[in-house]
């Protein structure tokens, strides 16, 4: 599995309980913090809280460009395992 079928799985099985929200690192050394994203079957768009220095609210990208999802809610760290995360023993 390369990583943009990774980034799409990780995105697709997203768990309700979990907020939609966080920030998105890209190959383009861009950080792009977001509140809810929707999912098509080469790209995603992530929908920010604020706009950007252009005023774009919303931002396409492919999967490939993704390097790193950054979560920002405090979440317990055992609660990402319905996402396929398991802890080591």
């Amino acid at each position: 599995m390369d990583s943009a079928e990774g980034w799409r799985s990780i995105l697709e099985n997203w768990p309700a309980a979990i907020p939609k929200k966080g920030i998105v690192v890209t190959t383009y050394q861009e950080s792009i913090p977001f509140q809810n994203f929707l999912l098509s079957s080469s790209v995603v768009m992530f929908e920010r809280d604020k706009p950007d220095s252009l005023g774009a609210r919303k931002v396409m990208i492919s999967y490939s460009a993704i390097c790193a999802i950054k979560l920002t809610d405090p979440v317990e760290l055992a609660r990402y395992q319905v996402m396929g995360f398991q802890p080591t023993t």
